[in-house]
C-alpha cells in the first residue's frame, strides 16, 4: 500500500544536465502514458539559480514530502555515468552544506531508482551510488540526488537525459532493507551489485578514504539521517585495524552487521521476523550464524529439532548435496564453528513439525544412497569400511603412496607380497535411533 507524497523535482538553470533530466522528464509527462510517480504523486518541478550543493533550507521554499535533486555529476576520471547519492559529510564541508553533518536520505527511493537505471542506462554507462560527499545538508525533508556524469557531452546526451527521466517516473519502492555502507572506491561498487541483487538499499555510504573520519556520533546520524536497520562494511576495502575500529563502534551502538552473502538471504524475509529469526538462533546456540534457506515472508519462528546422530552423519557425508536439497525448504539452518549444520534448525511455527519430518525424511533418503546402510526397526543402521593405517604398518607397508593406493581400494606389493584393502580395512557400525522410522522411507 503505498501513501501518496509530494515530490520537489529541483534543478539548477546552471546545470546543463539538470536542465536535460528536467526537459525530458517534461516531455514524457506531455506525452502522456502511465508513468507511476505521477500517477501515484503529486510532481512539482523547481528551477534555482546557483548550485545546487549550496541549497541548504531550500526544503523551507518547497512544500514536498522528497527532493529529487536532477544535476551533472563530475569526475577527474570522465566515465560515461548515471548515479544516485545522498548528502553530507564526515569531515570537512568542501563542497557545500556543513562539516561532519548529514541530511536525511530515502534509502528506499535511491534503491527504486538505481534499478530503473540499471535497467535503461545506454550503452557505455555505468550505474552505481556514489558516496556521500557534498551539500546541502540543512535539511529535514528526505532528499538525494540522480546525475548524468562525467563531461559535457553526456550532461547534455538526450538520450541519457531520457533514461534518467523515464527511471524517476517509473521508480516504485519496495519494502526496503535500509543499510548505511562502509568501505569501497567512491562509486560504492559493493553497494551497488548488493542493491542491485537485493532489497538492501542504502543511504549514507562511507568511502574508505574516509573511515578515520568516523566516530561514535557519526554512526548514529548516519543511521538515524539512512533510517537504517542494519549496517554492511566492504571488508576486503577496509585494513584489520579499521574494519575492528568500525566494527566495534557499531556493537556498541547495537547495530546490526550484515554480509554480502547475508543480505540477500535476509531480503526474503519480513525484517522483524528476521530479527526474531535471529534472536532465537541466539537463544538455541549463541554465537551461531543464521543460514536462510526457503523461509520467506513473515511468522513465527520456533526450534526445529532433528536427531543430532542423524544431522551429524549427513554431514560427514553428503553436506553439499543435503544443503542444496534443503534449499527449497522454508527453514533457517544454523553453524557453528566447525560444526557447519547443527541439529537445531528454524522455521515458522505453522509447519514445524511437518518440517522436523521432512529433514528427517531428506536424511535417511541420503544415507541410504550414499553410506552402507540398512534399516533395523526403528534404527538406521549405518556399516562404515575405513581404511586402517594401524594394520597397513603392521603387514609393512611404508607411509606414503601405497597408503593412498590401499585407501582406494587397491591392492599393492611390499616385498613380493600382495596385500588387498580389505586387509587393512576397520569395519565400524552406527546405530541411529528414530522413532517410526518406517515413516520417513
Amino acid at each position: 500500500m503505498y501513501v501518496p507524497m509530494r515530490i520537489a523535482l529541483i534543478n539548477s538553470r546552471e546545470d546543463c544536465a539538470g536542465v536535460n533530466i528536467r526537459d525530458r522528464l517534461r516531455e514524457l509527462l506531455a506525452e502522456g502514458g502511465s508513468w507511476p510517480l505521477a500517477n501515484r504523486h503529486t510532481l512539482a518541478f523547481h528551477e534555482i539559480a546557483g548550485r545546487l550543493i549550496y541549497q541548504d533550507r531550500i526544503d523551507e521554499e518547497v512544500d514536498a514530502d522528497l527532493i529529487i535533486f536532477l544535476s551533472r555529476h563530475s569526475s577527474v576520471h570522465p566515465t560515461p555515468a548515471l548515479t544516485v547519492h545522498a548528502t553530507g559529510n564526515y569531515g570537512a564541508a568542501e563542497l557545500g552544506g556543513e562539516p561532519q553533518t548529514l541530511a536525511p536520505a530515502s534509502p528506499a527511493w535511491m534503491h527504486a531508482v538505481l534499478g530503473s537505471l540499471a535497467a535503461r542506462a545506454p550503452e557505455g554507462y555505468r550505474v552505481s551510488y556514489e558516496v556521500t560527499h557534498h551539500g546541502p545538508t540543512a535539511l529535514s525533508t528526505p532528499s538525494f540526488f540522480v546525475e548524468i556524469g562525467s563531461t559535457a557531452a553526456e550532461w547534455a546526451d538526450p538520450v541519457a537525459g531520457r533514461a534518467v527521466a523515464e527511471s524517476i517516473l517509473t521508480a516504485r519502492p519496495l519494502k526496503t532493507i535500509n543499510l548505511i555502507g562502509f568501505g569501497g572506491t567512491h562509486y560504492a561498487m559493493r553497494q551497488t551489485a548488493i542493491a542491485l541483487s537485493s532489497r538492501g538499499a542504502f543511504g549514507h555510504i562511507v568511502p574508505t578514504r574516509q573511515v578515520g573520519d568516523i566516530t561514535p556520533p557519526l554512526i548514529l546520524r548516519m543511521q538515524e539521517a539512512s533510517r537504517a536497520v542494519a549496517t554492511y562494511i566492504d571488508r576486503k576495502a577496509l585494513s584489520t585495524g579499521e574494519f575492528e575500529r568500525i566494527e566495534r563502534m557499531l556493537d556498541d551502538a547495537g547495530i546490526i552487521h550484515l554480509t554480502e552473502s547475508e543480505i540477500p538471504e535476509v531480503s526474503r524475509l519480513d525484517w522483524a521476523t528476521y530479527c526474531r529469526v535471529r534472536a532465537l538462533a541466539g537463544e538455541i546456540a549463541p554465537g551461531s550464524r543464521i543460514h536462510i534457506h526457503g523461509l520467506a515472508g513473515e511468522g513465527t519462528p520456533v526450534p526445529v529439532t532433528v536427531a543430532p546422530d542423524l544431522v551429524e552423519e549427513i554431514v560427514k557425508s553428503s553436506k553439499d548435496r543435503f544443503l542444496e536439497s534443503i534449499d527449497e525448504l522454508p527453514i533457517v539452518h544454523l553453524s557453528k564453528g566447525s560444526a557447519e549444520v547443527l541439529p537445531t534448525f528454524i522455521g515458522f511455527e505453522d509447519a514445524s513439525s511437518q518440517l522436523a519430518r521432512d529433514i528427517t525424511t531428506l536424511c535417511v533418503k541420503l544415507l541410504l544412497i550414499c553410506e552402507n546402510a540398512v534399516i533395523d526397526g526403528d534404527h538406521l543402521v549405518l556399516c562404515k569400511v575405513r581404511f586402517d593405517p594401524g594394520k597397513a604398518r603392521m603387514l609393512g607397508v611404508p607411509k606414503g603412496p601405497l597408503f593412498a593406493t590401499l585407501a582406494g581400494g587397491n591392492a599393492v606389493t611390499v616385498e613380493g607380497r600382495r596385500i588387498t584393502a580389505d586387509a587393512v580395512q576397520t569395519t565400524s557400525v552406527k546405530r541411529i535411533h528414530i522413532p517410526g522410522l518406517e515413516r520417513y522411507t
